[in-house]
């Protein structure tokens, strides 16, 4: 169930680790609006650490949180049918624990997913959604696969994404050569896209990868503020936010972030495909049958390629994080690969803030089966 954190600190990094967790533990995710009226509210609720229990006790869920660092004070939450407060889903950070089918029964009933999330940021366990595939839905997918229909889907998508670049660029950024040159790169594909559309799929993939260079290169400048590295030393590298390539990567992959910023976008990422791939289950439609991502063996391609135009959303959601805090060396941890984990709180605040302000932002239109019926 992941490697204990603790075994990967040095001895005399414990105080720092323990305040930083506190840190984190106690930071607000985001300003929530006051609510003028009572009406239901369904959070999500985020895990992480050892010793997390979910059991159902007299007909009510007991969930109860992990332990990150010592002191800890044990949080426990107790959720009964039909409550007001019950999350709208559950997330758990690698760590440890134990739950009971009786559990899973208790969450599918009650329509709440149960969202894992390992180490690395990538959704290893999506399970109670309570929902079956609509087959009008998945025979509309496979159709646009056989029919031309997914090309001009999938351009969609990604058209849709280069607005959303721009748009983060120009909000999020602050103005420089590169900023600006990523801007008028990414109008370039734009104008592309719309006079000369791609004949294929992988010449879409060409378009949306040389506007991917040019976006990610515009990040490269931006400071981290930090404190603590006079007695912790950091690599040079993690004094801006630099690559999105990881330098511990294998060939074609993000998974193993070797830099604080891509270990943190990789946690976010988690959060959008999870919600994502909830939103695509209720939906009636089948996960796996992608029309601009390649078909893996268990990989949730429709997913990945919904994710697109919400992945610079993310981001403008990452960078702001960024701006708005100073690091210390106890926040990260570097394994002996290589590979940099955050501090098990920091995971869990990065991602109950973004799942608090994605939480509204994905609603499928209704005329999303039509749109894979017919040319865009």
């Amino acid at each position: 169930m992941g490697s204990k954190l603790w075994e990967l600190m040095p001895l005399s990094d414990d105080l720092g680790w323990a305040e930083r967790c506190d840190y984190w533990l106690t930071t607000p995710a985001g300003n929530r609006r006051p609510l003028r009226h009572r009406r239901q509210t369904h959070e999500p609720l985020v895990l992480a650490g050892h010793g997390m229990c979910l059991r159902v006790d007299h007909g009510a869920l007991v969930v109860r949180n992990g332990f990150t660092h010592y002191p800890q004070r044990v949080e426990e939450y107790r959720f009964f049918r039909g409550d007001r407060a019950l999350p709208s889903r559950i997330i758990v950070l690698d760590g440890s624990g134990t739950l009971s089918f009786e559990v899973l029964s208790w969450l599918s009933e009650q329509n709440v997913p149960l969202i894992r999330i390992n180490w690395r940021g990538e959704v290893v366990t999506a399970l109670g959604a309570g929902h079956s595939a609509d087959p009008k839905r998945v025979a509309a997918q496979l159709e646009a696969q056989r029919n031309g229909h997914a090309l001009p889907f999938a351009v969609s998508l990604i058209r849709q994404k280069i607005r959303n670049s721009i748009e983060t660029l120009t909000g999020a950024l602050p103005q420089s050569p590169a900023r600006e040159r990523a801007i008028t790169k990414l109008h370039q594909e734009a104008a592309e896209l719309a006079m000369r559309p791609p004949k294929s799929i992988s010449a879409l993939l060409a378009i949306e990868g040389r506007g991917a260079f040019s976006y990610f290169n515009a990040w490269q400048s931006l400071p981290l503020r930090w404190k603590g590295i006079g007695r912790h030393p950091i690599p040079c590298d993690w004094h801006r936010v630099g690559q999105r390539q990881s330098f511990a990567r294998k060939k074609g992959r993000n998974r193993n972030a070797s830099h604080p910023v891509n270990a943190i976008l990789n946690y976010a990422y988690a959060v959008l495909e999870g919600q994502v791939r909830t939103e695509v289950v209720a939906a009636g439609f089948d996960p796996t049958i992608g029309l601009l991502h390649a078909y893996q063996p268990e990989r949730p391609t429709f997913v990945l390629d919904l994710m697109e135009p919400l992945r610079p959303i993310v981001d403008r959601k990452v960078i702001e994080f960024v701006h708005e805090h100073t690091f210390h060396p106890a926040d990260f941890t570097i394994r002996s690969d290589g590979v940099c984990r955050l501090n098990p709180e920091m995971a869990r605040h990065v991602v109950r803030l973004n799942t608090d302000r994605l939480f509204h932002l994905i609603a499928f239109p209704a005329n999303l089966g039509r749109r894979l019926s017919a040319p865009s």
